[in-house]
């Protein structure tokens, strides 16, 4: 079969390589969608190494159809449409004991630690299935649109720290596919009025489809006045950060009311610092957050918004490419139209 296979840093193939065989209590999946996301493109530069063991199938935003059951595989049937929560915890560590199941100090990550879903099938491993990784969606729903279950679970999972309700005004840094799902979230939960701040013009329209009320190109127009005239000078109830730079940490505490809450929500270079003003924080209260992947709850809940079309994620997926195209999908991905990237194996 056909896969992309991560082999160095810096070092990434489209190859043939054996397909596997499901043993006991494993699944064969016949990938269906694999959006590519940018951790993957860290793992291939070379960037994100930890954890990652090489020769590996890239890919974690999977949608896929059962095509082979293991032996002792109940409750689930060949030909069944399934998307996977990609981390597979231990169970038994100190942080799955405290139900952090997403944190677990043993994990196995699909496209990290087992094959991934850029390939034309997917062994999911026993421990994962038995773990309830594998949800199914209905065979009626686009496989790009739940591919992007995965990153919108995260967004659920670090929503749950802001508690956003009725009348809030929320600000969201970035207006990728991540800063939109956000902004849609958002508004979902009752914020009056979601501020969406991205420099690309096609994110900006897109983002009004989104929720958000007021998009602002921060290049050539001022954010922190936009947010002032909006908030009768108070500032925003939640400041959501989308994008890893570091400079905007103290930009999102600045545009941040008192007792508001802010989002680290993107990843940060490891290698760049920046100094935080902490009397930001400390006279005005703030609570400071971060969130790091999902749980299979969080999963469960991203499909079944995607299945009710309470988010349309397929929109958020502008090109796709087969397997074969795996150079050109990633070439593609900083072109200025272009959001979510899907690998189409079938294609």
């Amino acid at each position: 079969m056909r896969a992309v296979i991560y082999k160095a840093p810096g070092d990434v193939e489209v190859m043939d390589v054996e397909r596997p065989v499901p043993g006991n209590g494993e699944v064969l999946l016949k990938v269906l969608s694999n959006t590519i996301c940018g951790t993957d493109l860290r793992i291939a530069k070379g960037i994100k190494r930890k954890g990652v063991i090489a020769p590996r199938v890239l890919g974690h935003e999977v949608a896929g159809e059962i095509v082979q059951l293991g032996a002792n595989v109940v409750g689930f049937n060949v030909g069944d449409t399934v998307g996977i929560s990609p981390t597979f915890s231990c169970g038994s560590c100190t942080e799955c004991q405290r139900g952090l199941f997403h944190l677990c100090r043993n994990a196995k990550v699909l496209g990290h630690q087992t094959d991934g879903g850029l390939a034309e099938v997917l062994l999911v491993p026993a421990q994962a299935v038995c773990g309830g990784v594998l949800v199914p969606y209905s065979v009626t729903v686009d496989a790009v649109a739940i591919s992007l279950a995965e990153p919108l679970s995260c967004i659920i999972h670090g929503q749950r720290f802001l508690d956003i309700s009725f009348g809030d005004v929320v600000l969201v840094i970035g207006g990728g596919a991540i800063g939109l799902m956000h902004a849609r979230l958002a508004k979902l939960a009752g914020a009056s009025t979601v501020i969406l701040s991205e420099p690309v013009e096609f994110r900006r329209t897109i983002a009004t489809e989104f929720g958000a009320d007021v998009t602002v190109d921060p290049t050539t127009e001022d954010l922190a006045q936009v947010v002032a005239d909006l908030t009768q000078g108070d500032g925003a109830d939640v400041v959501i950060v989308c994008i890893g730079v570091p400079a905007l940490v103290n930009d999102a505490l600045t545009l941040a009311r008192t007792h508001a809450r802010v989002s680290l929500f993107a990843g940060f270079p490891t290698d760049e610092r920046t100094a935080i003003d902490s009397n930001l924080i400390h006279y005005k209260e703030l609570t400071v957050v971060g969130s790091s992947n999902s749980n299979v709850v969080d999963y469960q809940r991203a499909i079944g918004m995607i299945e009710s079309g309470v988010i349309d994620t397929a929109r958020l997926v502008t090109h796709r490419f087969s397997v074969d195209q795996y150079e050109d999908a990633v070439d593609t991905i900083n072109h200025p139209q272009a959001l979510k990237v899907a690998i189409i194996p079938g294609l």
